[in-house]
């Protein structure tokens, strides 16, 4: 097994024997994992498509929203895991095209899917088992939205403490809208466009309970940057940071620390103060412009390095899982050593 080394670089790569194989390794100090692509695969019959969204249950059932490949047989965007990587059901043929953000809260009692369909420019809310509760599709109850019709497609979706929660027009017309816990429009949060308080493809969002006061938290994506918010939408600040923190694209938060997807080429880990702390799998040196890797096959991509990191979170045992924007898939654990 690797032993983390405190003074390495956040981008250093090296292997590890575990179990007579070899892995590459990740990262630096307490931020050391060993990276296991393709740890997830879809059952018999179904081909991923883009993997897009990621969730972990109460129970530690792992769910992976794809668009599900041209070719596949089977026509289910939604697939779903133990913690142990095992494959339990898949469902959700009606996401097959649009499967994209994926969120999971408690709700009455029960815990529910927050699913962003950017195919049918809606969001649904689901049971854990893929039955519909709820769904809202255009926002004409947003004056923003009714005067004229605009683009709209919702990308991702936060929850706050007391049950609102927002969305991302990020594929639309990058407002970002807030609603009740009922689904009753609440108004906006900042506008789009390229100053502060304003968004260019506010492609994920998280509400950050770390500290002691909630913050909204928005990976402004088009405009390579971070911005927070307090839950009422006061704008707090904008964090840019290009050279290492370049795409955002969503994010998740497990004790100190925040994991971020970077559409180019890496997954980030920040501190309480947004700051990046480590880089891990950056494989922007071979990757290129973004997206120019994605008709590449499985056995040209370089082990150890990502390519369009869409969506990550920690597990529950303190790993994280990666999903990338490929039209063929990838789902990558990252596997603290």
């Amino acid at each position: 097994m690797a032993t983390a080394v405190a003074m390495l670089p956040p981008f250093f790569l090296q292997t590890s024997s575990k179990s007579g194989s070899r892995l590459p390794v990740v990262g630096s100090g307490v931020h050391t994992y060993e990276c296991v692509h393709d740890w997830l695969v879809p059952p018999d019959g179904l081909v991923w498509g883009d993997t897009h969204g990621l969730a972990q249950d109460e129970q530690g059932n792992i769910y992976v929203a794809h668009t599900v490949n041209k070719s596949s047989m089977r026509g289910e965007a939604v697939v779903v895991y133990d913690a142990s990587g095992r494959f339990v059901r898949a469902f959700g043929e009606e996401f097959r095209g649009g499967a994209h953000g994926l969120g999971v809260r408690q709700e009455k009692g029960a815990e529910v899917l927050y699913h962003c369909d950017i195919n049918q420019c809606k969001i649904v809310k689901t049971t854990l088992k893929g039955e519909s509760l709820w769904a809202h599709g255009y926002p004409r109850e947003d004056p923003a939205y009714a005067g004229r019709p605009i683009d709209f497609v919702p990308t991702n979706v936060a929850f706050a403490p007391n049950g609102d929660f927002y969305v991302g027009d990020g594929y639309g017309s990058h407002h970002l809208l807030r609603f009740s816990s009922d689904g009753r429009f609440l108004g906006e949060v900042g506008r789009p466009g390229h100053g502060d308080n304003e968004f260019d493809t506010p492609h994920g969002l998280f509400v950050d309970t770390r500290g002691g006061v909630p913050i909204l938290v928005v990976a402004d994506r088009g405009n390579r940057r971070v911005q927070t918010f307090s839950l009422d939408g006061s704008h707090l600040r904008t964090i840019k940071d290009e050279s290492r923190l370049r795409m955002p694209c969503h994010f998740h938060t497990q004790g100190d620390w925040m994991v971020c997807p970077d559409l180019d080429s890496q997954v980030c880990i920040l501190d309480r103060e947004y700051k990046v702390v480590v880089q891990l799998g950056d494989g922007r040196a071979s990757n290129g412009e973004v997206g120019s890797r994605r008709r590449q096959s499985r056995n040209e991509f370089t082990a150890g390095q990502f390519i369009t990191p869409h969506a990550a979170i920690f597990l529950h045992r303190g790993d994280i899982l990666v999903a990338e924007w490929l039209p063929i898939g990838r789902i990558t654990l990252l596997r603290r050593v």
